[in-house]
């Protein structure tokens, strides 16, 4: 489980957020741009700092104020699919798939057992040699979804995962997101600007406004929400 309770004053208001994501869950996390989603992602990360507070995952503290303990990013073992997908543009899908498990110095045949597996999984292995710059768009977001659950993480962070897919592909995209995330069976957070994304994908969802968490439910509920005007202006 984690569980989150803390503060940060930004520019334009003060960040102040308390909420918990159960074993498995996949909380959808809404609202409008520039109220705090991906900041609040980044500090879960470890990018970004809190002020004051609390993080806390399966009982171990990645970030406690008081305690003075901030877990470094690369120690919290966080999977975690930006944006724009950061993937290395040169290196083939094979070795973006196979970097985190290198730098973390597994043996070679087990890296090339687990990278064949994901790949295989995602439908990538037959072009696990093209070089991620020539792919499309689904794939890259394939490729940053594999790179992400084959270190076997306990939280997994995926900020607007679908956005920079069209909207046939992102329909498409959508079960098969669900279905494997819900398999590693850890709690996620997913950000979206998307209603759809909501109803196809979480469980449950915050709606967060200038740093803070205003509304919470059922994913399947969120449709009959009426502030979300950032969220339902994308439907039309």
């Amino acid at each position: 489980m984690l569980e989150i309770d803390i503060k940060k004053k930004l520019r334009d208001f003060d960040l102040d957020v308390n909420l918990r994501v159960e074993e498995g869950e996949i909380l959808m996390l809404v609202g409008d741009n520039g109220c705090g989603k991906t900041t609040l992602l980044n500090m879960v990360a470890g990018l970004l700092k809190p002020d004051t507070g609390t993080i806390a995952l399966d009982g171990r503290h990645l970030f406690d104020s008081s305690r003075k303990i901030d877990v470094a990013p690369e120690m919290r073992n966080i999977g975690f699919v930006f944006q724009s997908y950061a993937l290395f543009p040169n290196m083939s899908i094979y070795d973006n798939v196979a970097f985190g498990l290198r730098t973390r110095k597994m043996p070679k045949a087990e890296i090339e057992l687990l990278v064949k597996d994901h790949l295989t999984d995602a439908g990538l292995w037959e072009i696990r040699n093209a070089r991620a710059v020539d792919i499309s768009g689904g794939q890259k977001q394939r490729v940053a979804l594999a790179r992400a659950l084959i270190i076997e993480p306990d939280l997994l962070l995926l900020d607007e995962p679908l956005s920079a897919l069209d909207v046939r592909r992102q329909a498409a995209m959508r079960r098969d997101l669900r279905e494997r995330i819900h398999t590693c069976g850890v709690p996620s957070i997913i950000v979206t600007h998307d209603l759809r994304d909501v109803a196809c994908i979480g469980d449950r969802a915050c709606l967060l406004e200038t740093g803070r968490v205003v509304l919470t439910g059922k994913a399947e509920d969120v449709m009959s929400w009426t502030a979300i005007p950032t969220a339902k202006s994308s439907e039309t």
